[in-house]
C-alpha cells in the first residue's frame, strides 16, 4: 500500500469516526443516562445443547461469549421497528468491531448485527430474529473465521453459509446479498492460509447459481504475498484497524452501488473537444456480443453479465468461467484513433480492453499482473486508460504511466470489453478518430 493511499484511507476512516462520535449521545457532556437494560429473555440465550439446532459444527458456549450473545441480542430486540429496511451487516467480531458501520455509508440506514466470537452455526441460529425480522434492504455477510479456530472443516463451514443464504433467499428472493470472503489471518491464530483459501473456494462454488448473491474477494484485498494478514492493517492478524475498515468500505461501496443498496456519487460527463462518446451512460446502444444484434436501449445484457447503472458500464462478478464474455462496439475503427476511458476495479478483478482484437489487460493492478508497481495507480478508485493507435501499433497509459508500447493491432476492428472475475466498472468512454 502506498503512503498516499494510506493517507487517503486514514482521512476517510477518521471522517467516519468523527461523524459517529458527533452522533453518539455519550460523547456529549449533556447526554442523558443510558436506558435500563431490557430483561433477558431465554430466547436470546445460547442454546444449552446442539439438539434440534440447524446447521452443523461449533457453537461457542464460553461464559464471555454467552454474555456478549445475550446482551447484543436483547438490545437488538428493542430496535426491530427502527431498523426495518436497513442494510444489515452480519458476522462476528470483525463486523461488531466496525461499530457504527453506517458512518462509512452516510445517508443509508445500516444495522450492525456482528457478535464477537460467533460462528456460521451461531449466525444460522439467530438469523430469523436478528436479521430477517428487520426485512432488510440487503445483507452484507462476513463469517467463518471462528469456525476454523474451533477446528471445523471448510466443507462444513461452507455448508452452513449455504443454509444462511437459502434462508435469506426464502425470505426475499430479490434481496441483494453481498458475501465477503473470509479475511486472511495467520497460523498463529489457528487460521492457516490454505484452510481459508479452501473455505473461500467453496463459498464461490456454493454461490454459482445464486444471482442475488455477489461475492466480494476481501481475502485478496487484505492478504500479503504469503496469504496471511498484514500487521499494518490487522495488528493482531485477525481484526482490521481503522485503516483496514476504511479499505473494506472502499471495496464494498462499488458493489453496494451496483446492486442498488447505496446511491452512487453523481458523475456529469461530456466528451472532450474532438472526442465522441462510445457509451451514453444510459443503456447499451452501440454495444453487442459478437454476432448478436445491438443491445439498443437495453440497460443490460440478457444474461446480466453487463449492466448499465449510475452512468457506468459494469462488468458484473462472474459466477463461473463459462460466464466470461466479450462485449464489442457495433462500429469498426479502421483508422488511427485515441481511446480514453476510466475504470474502477474491485479487489483482484480482471477484465480487459480489446483494441480491434488484441487484449490490453485492465484489472486491479495493485494485486494482479505485471503492472503491480505502477506509481500512480489508485486502488479501489477510478483510473484513466488512454490508448493511441497509429500505423497499426497501440500505445497505452494508465494515469500517464506507460503500460503497453507498440502493441500490434489489426488494420480494422471494434473496441471491446471482457467479463472476467471480480466487478469492473467503465465510464467516460470516448474516442477521437485521427485524420
Amino acid at each position: 500500500m502506498t503512503p498516499m493511499f494510506q493517507r487517503c484511507l486514514l482521512r476517510i476512516a477518521l471522517a467516519g469516526v468523527f461523524q459517529a462520535l458527533a452522533a453518539t449521545p455519550s460523547a456529549r457532556a449533556d447526554a442523558p443516562p443510558p436506558a435500563a437494560a431490557t430483561p433477558t429473555e431465554s430466547r436470546f440465550q445460547v442454546p444449552a445443547s446442539d439438539d434440534g439446532l440447524p446447521g452443523a459444527g461449533p457453537i461457542r458456549r464460553a461464559e464471555w461469549f454467552k454474555k456478549v450473545w445475550v446482551e447484543h441480542r436483547t438490545a437488538w430486540a428493542s430496535q426491530v421497528q427502527q431498523d426495518q429496511g436497513a442494510i444489515v451487516f452480519l458476522g462476528d467480531s470483525i463486523t461488531q468491531g466496525w461499530g457504527d458501520v453506517g458512518s462509512s455509508f452516510p445517508g443509508n440506514k445500516v444495522a450492525n448485527r456482528g457478535i464477537s466470537g460467533d460462528t456460521t452455526r451461531g449466525v444460522l441460529i439467530r438469523l430469523q430474529e436478528d436479521v430477517i425480522s428487520l426485512n432488510p434492504k440487503g445483507v452484507v455477510m462476513l463469517i467463518g473465521t471462528n469456525d476454523l479456530e474451533d477446528k471445523a472443516e471448510p466443507e462444513l463451514i461452507a455448508g452452513n453459509v449455504r443454509l444462511i443464504v437459502d434462508a435469506l433467499k426464502a425470505h426475499d428472493p430479490k434481496m441483494p446479498v453481498v458475501l465477503c470472503l473470509v479475511f486472511p489471518s495467520s497460523d498463529s491464530k489457528f487460521r492457516p492460509a490454505l484452510k481459508i483459501q479452501r473455505i473461500n473456494e467453496l463459498y464461490f462454488k456454493a454461490m454459482e447459481d445464486e444471482p442475488q448473491v455477489t461475492v466480494l474477494d476481501t481475502y485478496s484485498l487484505f492478504a500479503n504475498v504469503h496469504g496471511d494478514a498484514k500487521e499494518d492493517e490487522m495488528p493482531d492478524l485477525l481484526h482490521p484497524n481503522i485503516l483496514g475498515q476504511a479499505k473494506w468500505a472502499l471495496a464494498l461501496r462499488p458493489i453496494l452501488e451496483t446492486v442498488g443498496l447505496v446511491p452512487a456519487w453523481p458523475d456529469s460527463f461530456e466528451p472532450e473537444k474532438g472526442f465522441t462518446s462510445l457509451f451514453n451512460g444510459r443503456d447499451l446502444t452501440g454495444w453487442a456480443y459478437a454476432g448478436a444484434p445491438e443491445e439498443k436501449g437495453k440497460r443490460g445484457t440478457e444474461d446480466g453479465r453487463y449492466l448499465v447503472r449510475n452512468g457506468r458500464l459494469i462488468v458484473t462478478v462472474a459466477h463461473t468461467r463459462q460466464d466470461y464474455k466479450k462485449l464489442w462496439t457495433t462500429r469498426l475503427f479502421p483508422g488511427d484513433f485515441i481511446l480514453k476511458l476510466e475504470f474502477r476495479a474491485s479487489p483482484n478483478a480482471d477484465s480487459g480492453i480489446f483494441v480491434r482484437e488484441p487484449q490490453l489487460q485492465c484489472r486491479d493492478f495493485l494485486i494482479a499482473g505485471p503492472f503491480a508497481t505502477l506509481a500512480h495507480y489508485r486502488p479501489l478508485d477510478w483510473n484513466e486508460i488512454v490508448v493511441t493507435v497509429k500505423g497499426g501499433l497501440a500505445h497505452a497509459t494508465c494515469n500517464g504511466e506507460v503500460i503497453m508500447d507498440a502493441m500490434p493491432v489489426p488494420p480494422t476492428g471494434p473496441i471491446g470489453l471482457e467479463s472476467d472475475h471480480g466487478q469492473m466498472e467503465y465510464r467516460r468512454i470516448q474516442v477521437q478518430e485521427l485524420r
